[in-house]
């Protein structure tokens, strides 16, 4: 069964919210959500998030699942808050555990902090089915962006994260820890290998001046003309390609607070002393 698919812009950090379901009154699961944050004065707010809320609201959705595709780096997720409002169970790829490992050592993490995806309430596993309703999701494994990437497949779409953009942006960066060219080669090749009319949902979009925000192609579009992976780009040539494009970029401006609040499900630190919960700034280590 093929899913209704739902797309919300966040045009401050240039992400889209998916949320699916098969009809109205129907069970839906939200994909990639936007906790909306100022790093300027460290306030948050859920304008974002309440615009989600909204519609399942006035479609009388019922929550099943709060899904990452990965921990972001650019935007902070609003898991937990859409949990507290309208249900449902927080979940991401069972590799989350290696990019915890990295960034509590990068963050000198309190102890108590444990990487091994507990913080989530499901670990989810490629070959593995989720039941929404009457829709099934099924992960996939699609690991180079981060070594934990995870795109989601509902009937003919599949939820691509951040492997790849439309196809006149390209493909995502490889310059994290634990990302690698060449593994996010494949990963694009696994996705693009579905039939030519699936239906490719991107969670981001940078478009360029010439067009409007658009966040949904096909495998058949992204063969075609995807500038960095159309047809006929060998992985040598994509590696090379990635490698010095990723040398020139900034970090994402999020990244510090995104990461910190993003590998705990969403959640704050534990606030010290005075009630007041803080991020880290690491210097010289990214």
């Amino acid at each position: 069964m093929n899913p209704v698919v739902k797309g919300f812009f966040d045009p401050a950090t240039w992400t889209v919210t998916y949320v699916i379901y098969e009809k109205e009154g129907s069970k839906c699961a939200i994909i990639d959500s936007v906790l909306d944050y100022d790093p300027k004065s460290g306030r948050t707010h859920t304008k974002s998030a309440d615009q989600i809320i909204q519609f399942i609201t006035d479609h009388k959705l019922k929550t099943e699942f709060i899904l990452e595709t990965h921990a972001h780096a650019d935007h902070v997720t609003a898991a937990p808050y859409l949990k507290s409002k309208l249900g449902g169970k927080i979940a991401i790829g069972n590799h989350i555990a290696d990019v915890q490992g990295v960034f509590k050592n990068i963050f000198n993490l309190e102890s108590t902090f444990l990487p091994n995806g507990s913080q989530f309430d499901v670990l989810l596993t490629e070959g593995e089915s989720l039941p929404i309703g009457n829709l099934t999701l099924k992960p996939l494994f699609v690991p180079g962006h981060t070594p934990a990437c995870m795109a989601y497949q509902v009937g003919d779409a599949i939820f691509v994260g951040d492997t790849m953009f439309m196809p006149d942006v390209g493909t995502a960066r490889c310059d994290f820890p634990g990302g690698n060219p060449r593994t996010l080669y494949q990963s694009m090749k696994k996705i693009l290998s579905y039939p030519p009319e699936t239906r490719l949902f991107m969670c981001h979009d940078y478009p360029p001046s010439n067009r409007e925000v658009q966040y949904e192609t096909t495998v058949a579009e992204q063969i075609k003309s995807n500038i960095h992976m159309h047809e006929g780009v060998s992985e040598e040539a994509f590696i090379e390609m990635r490698t010095k494009r990723d040398a020139t970029l900034e970090m994402p401006v999020l990244i510090l607070p995104a990461i910190q609040i993003n590998i705990r499900a969403g959640e704050f630190p534990p606030a010290e002393g005075n009630g007041i919960a803080y991020l880290k700034i690491p210097l010289n280590a990214l």
